[in-house]
Protein backbone atom coordinates (compact mmCIF):
# COMPACT_ATOMS: atom_id res chain seq x y z
CA UNK A 1 0.00 0.00 0.00
CA UNK A 2 2.67 2.77 1.05
CA UNK A 3 4.62 0.98 -2.15
CA UNK A 4 1.32 2.33 -4.58
CA UNK A 5 1.07 5.44 -2.63
CA UNK A 6 5.09 6.82 -2.98
CA UNK A 7 4.89 5.92 -6.90
CA UNK A 8 1.34 8.06 -7.14
CA UNK A 9 3.37 10.90 -5.27
CA UNK A 10 5.83 10.34 -7.52
CA UNK A 11 3.72 10.09 -10.70
CA UNK A 12 1.56 13.46 -9.23
CA UNK A 13 4.89 15.42 -9.20
CA UNK A 14 5.85 14.32 -12.39
CA UNK A 15 3.00 15.85 -14.16
CA UNK A 16 3.09 19.04 -12.24
CA UNK A 17 5.96 19.73 -13.14
CA UNK A 18 4.87 18.83 -16.84
CA UNK A 19 1.91 21.10 -16.67
CA UNK A 20 3.15 24.17 -14.49
CA UNK A 21 5.11 26.09 -17.43
CA UNK A 22 1.91 26.39 -19.29
CA UNK A 23 -0.05 27.85 -16.56
CA UNK A 24 1.27 31.53 -17.75
CA UNK A 25 0.83 30.79 -20.91
CA UNK A 26 -3.05 30.04 -20.25
CA UNK A 27 -3.10 33.41 -17.93
CA UNK A 28 -1.47 36.04 -20.35
CA UNK A 29 -4.13 34.22 -23.38
CA UNK A 30 -6.90 35.12 -20.99
CA UNK A 31 -5.84 38.60 -20.09
CA UNK A 32 -4.86 39.28 -23.52
CA UNK A 33 -8.38 38.14 -24.41
CA UNK A 34 -9.90 39.45 -21.71
CA UNK A 35 -8.44 43.37 -21.74
CA UNK A 36 -9.58 43.28 -25.42
CA UNK A 37 -12.99 41.80 -24.80
CA UNK A 38 -13.46 44.96 -22.43
CA UNK A 39 -12.28 47.35 -24.90
CA UNK A 40 -14.72 46.42 -27.87
CA UNK A 41 -17.67 45.49 -25.15
CA UNK A 42 -17.23 48.79 -23.50
CA UNK A 43 -17.29 50.71 -26.98
CA UNK A 44 -20.12 47.88 -28.49
CA UNK A 45 -22.47 48.48 -25.39
CA UNK A 46 -22.21 52.21 -25.31
CA UNK A 47 -22.94 52.04 -29.23
CA UNK A 48 -25.64 49.52 -28.04
CA UNK A 49 -27.72 52.45 -26.79
CA UNK A 50 -27.32 55.35 -29.21
CA UNK A 51 -29.91 57.11 -30.19
CA UNK A 52 -28.41 56.59 -33.87
CA UNK A 53 -31.09 54.08 -34.83
CA UNK A 54 -28.61 52.43 -37.50
CA UNK A 55 -25.66 52.35 -35.03
CA UNK A 56 -27.65 51.01 -32.38
CA UNK A 57 -28.78 48.03 -34.97
CA UNK A 58 -25.15 47.46 -35.84
CA UNK A 59 -24.55 46.78 -32.27
CA UNK A 60 -27.35 44.54 -31.74
CA UNK A 61 -26.65 42.66 -34.80
CA UNK A 62 -22.62 42.11 -34.21
CA UNK A 63 -23.57 41.55 -30.75
CA UNK A 64 -26.48 38.66 -31.64
CA UNK A 65 -23.94 37.40 -35.22
CA UNK A 66 -21.13 36.99 -32.20
CA UNK A 67 -23.15 35.26 -29.35
CA UNK A 68 -24.79 32.93 -31.91
CA UNK A 69 -21.51 31.58 -32.99
CA UNK A 70 -19.72 28.89 -31.29
CA UNK A 71 -16.87 30.26 -29.87
CA UNK A 72 -14.73 27.17 -31.11
CA UNK A 73 -16.34 27.90 -34.89
CA UNK A 74 -14.57 31.52 -34.54
CA UNK A 75 -11.56 29.98 -33.49
CA UNK A 76 -11.47 28.41 -36.35
CA UNK A 77 -12.21 31.08 -39.09
CA UNK A 78 -10.08 33.72 -37.48
CA UNK A 79 -7.30 31.55 -37.40
CA UNK A 80 -7.84 29.27 -40.58
CA UNK A 81 -9.29 31.97 -42.30
CA UNK A 82 -9.02 35.18 -41.40
CA UNK A 83 -5.42 34.15 -40.37
CA UNK A 84 -4.07 33.05 -43.24
CA UNK A 85 -4.95 36.81 -45.11
CA UNK A 86 -3.95 38.70 -42.27
CA UNK A 87 -0.30 36.14 -41.50
CA UNK A 88 -1.57 35.43 -37.82
CA UNK A 89 0.49 33.23 -35.23
CA UNK A 90 -1.37 31.03 -33.05
CA UNK A 91 -0.94 33.18 -29.71
CA UNK A 92 -2.73 36.40 -31.68
CA UNK A 93 -5.64 34.49 -33.53
CA UNK A 94 -6.51 32.71 -30.44
CA UNK A 95 -6.46 36.21 -28.11
CA UNK A 96 -8.58 37.71 -31.12
CA UNK A 97 -11.10 34.86 -31.30
CA UNK A 98 -11.55 34.60 -27.14
CA UNK A 99 -11.80 38.63 -26.91
CA UNK A 100 -14.23 39.09 -29.77
CA UNK A 101 -16.72 36.56 -28.47
CA UNK A 102 -16.64 37.51 -25.01
CA UNK A 103 -16.60 41.27 -25.97
CA UNK A 104 -20.57 40.40 -27.29
CA UNK A 105 -21.31 39.31 -24.02
CA UNK A 106 -19.64 42.01 -22.24
CA UNK A 107 -21.25 44.66 -24.19
CA UNK A 108 -24.84 43.38 -23.06
CA UNK A 109 -23.23 43.43 -19.32
CA UNK A 110 -22.08 47.04 -20.22
CA UNK A 111 -24.98 48.41 -21.63
CA UNK A 112 -27.47 46.93 -18.70
CA UNK A 113 -25.33 48.53 -15.96
CA UNK A 114 -25.39 51.90 -18.15
CA UNK A 115 -29.28 51.74 -18.60
CA UNK A 116 -29.72 50.95 -14.66
CA UNK A 117 -28.25 54.45 -13.24
CA UNK A 118 -31.21 56.71 -12.93
CA UNK A 119 -32.04 58.86 -15.60
CA UNK A 120 -31.69 61.79 -13.15
CA UNK A 121 -28.07 61.58 -13.15
CA UNK A 122 -27.98 62.35 -16.84
CA UNK A 123 -30.78 65.46 -16.33
CA UNK A 124 -28.33 66.66 -13.48
CA UNK A 125 -25.56 66.61 -15.94
CA UNK A 126 -26.89 68.58 -18.80
CA UNK A 127 -27.90 70.90 -16.04
CA UNK A 128 -24.30 71.71 -15.65
CA UNK A 129 -23.67 71.68 -19.03
CA UNK A 130 -22.17 68.48 -19.90
CA UNK A 131 -22.66 67.34 -23.48
CA UNK A 132 -23.78 63.56 -23.93
CA UNK A 133 -20.34 62.18 -24.57
CA UNK A 134 -19.06 64.15 -20.95
CA UNK A 135 -22.06 62.73 -18.92
CA UNK A 136 -21.47 59.02 -20.27
CA UNK A 137 -17.57 59.36 -19.62
CA UNK A 138 -17.61 61.44 -15.98
CA UNK A 139 -20.76 60.61 -14.34
CA UNK A 140 -22.86 57.33 -16.13
CA UNK A 141 -19.46 55.20 -16.81
CA UNK A 142 -17.59 55.02 -13.88
CA UNK A 143 -20.87 54.64 -11.78
CA UNK A 144 -22.14 51.64 -13.76
CA UNK A 145 -18.40 49.92 -13.68
CA UNK A 146 -19.32 49.63 -10.34
CA UNK A 147 -22.37 47.64 -11.11
CA UNK A 148 -21.29 45.42 -13.51
CA UNK A 149 -18.15 44.06 -11.52
CA UNK A 150 -19.42 41.18 -10.64
CA UNK A 151 -20.90 40.04 -13.80
CA UNK A 152 -18.16 40.58 -15.98
CA UNK A 153 -15.96 39.12 -13.50
CA UNK A 154 -18.04 36.05 -14.27
CA UNK A 155 -17.13 36.35 -17.71
CA UNK A 156 -13.21 36.71 -16.83
CA UNK A 157 -13.24 33.35 -15.04
CA UNK A 158 -15.27 31.62 -17.57
CA UNK A 159 -12.96 32.70 -20.36
CA UNK A 160 -10.11 31.77 -18.38
CA UNK A 161 -11.76 28.16 -18.73
CA UNK A 162 -12.56 28.90 -22.23
CA UNK A 163 -9.06 29.57 -23.37
CA UNK A 164 -8.59 25.89 -23.32
CA UNK A 165 -10.42 25.81 -26.52
CA UNK A 166 -7.31 27.36 -28.19
CA UNK A 167 -5.33 24.20 -27.77
CA UNK A 168 -7.06 22.72 -30.94
CA UNK A 169 -5.02 25.44 -33.26
CA UNK A 170 -1.35 24.04 -31.92
CA UNK A 171 -1.54 27.27 -28.74
CA UNK A 172 0.60 25.60 -25.76
CA UNK A 173 -1.33 26.34 -22.29
CA UNK A 174 -2.58 23.83 -19.56
CA UNK A 175 -5.14 21.72 -21.71
CA UNK A 176 -2.41 21.31 -24.49
CA UNK A 177 -0.26 20.46 -22.14
CA UNK A 178 -2.21 17.79 -20.48
CA UNK A 179 -2.54 16.06 -23.89
CA UNK A 180 1.10 16.34 -24.55
CA UNK A 181 2.17 14.57 -21.94
CA UNK A 182 -0.89 11.58 -22.13
CA UNK A 183 -0.20 11.47 -25.63
CA UNK A 184 3.33 10.35 -24.45
CA UNK A 185 2.66 8.16 -20.91
CA UNK A 186 -1.33 7.52 -21.99
CA UNK A 187 -1.68 8.46 -17.66
CA UNK A 188 -5.73 9.70 -18.65
CA UNK A 189 -6.56 10.03 -15.44
CA UNK A 190 -4.29 11.18 -13.48
CA UNK A 191 -3.01 13.83 -16.08
CA UNK A 192 -6.63 15.44 -16.41
CA UNK A 193 -7.32 15.15 -12.74
CA UNK A 194 -4.77 17.45 -12.19
CA UNK A 195 -5.38 19.55 -15.19
CA UNK A 196 -8.87 20.11 -13.56
CA UNK A 197 -7.34 21.07 -10.08
CA UNK A 198 -5.19 23.46 -11.20
CA UNK A 199 -8.26 25.18 -13.33
CA UNK A 200 -9.89 25.19 -10.35
CA UNK A 201 -7.19 26.39 -8.10
CA UNK A 202 -7.07 29.01 -10.37
CA UNK A 203 -10.93 30.36 -10.88
CA UNK A 204 -11.19 29.76 -6.95
CA UNK A 205 -8.32 32.46 -6.67
CA UNK A 206 -9.96 34.33 -8.97
CA UNK A 207 -13.24 34.27 -7.09
CA UNK A 208 -11.95 35.69 -3.95
CA UNK A 209 -10.28 38.54 -6.02
CA UNK A 210 -13.89 39.49 -7.29
CA UNK A 211 -15.18 39.24 -3.67
CA UNK A 212 -12.91 41.69 -2.56
CA UNK A 213 -13.38 44.06 -5.06
CA UNK A 214 -16.75 44.15 -4.79
CA UNK A 215 -16.46 45.27 -1.06
CA UNK A 216 -13.59 47.99 -2.63
CA UNK A 217 -15.63 49.41 -5.11
CA UNK A 218 -19.39 48.65 -3.81
CA UNK A 219 -21.70 51.75 -3.17
CA UNK A 220 -24.73 51.64 -1.07
CA UNK A 221 -27.77 51.42 -3.03
CA UNK A 222 -25.98 49.86 -6.28
CA UNK A 223 -24.91 46.48 -7.09
CA UNK A 224 -25.51 43.89 -4.87
CA UNK A 225 -24.63 45.53 -1.71
CA UNK A 226 -28.35 47.24 0.07
CA UNK A 227 -28.34 50.70 1.16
Amino acid sequence: MLSWVAKQIVLYWDIFKYLIPAVPWTALITICAFALALILGLIVGVLRISKIKIVATIAGAYINVIRGVPLLVQIFFIYFGLGSILHLDRFSAGVIAVGICYSAYLAEIFRSGIEAIAHGQYEAAMSLGMTRFQTLRYVIIPQSLRIVIPPVANEFIASLKDSSLVSIIGLRELTRAGREYYSQYFVDFQTWLLVGLIYLTMTISLSRLVKYLEKVYSVAGYGSQKA
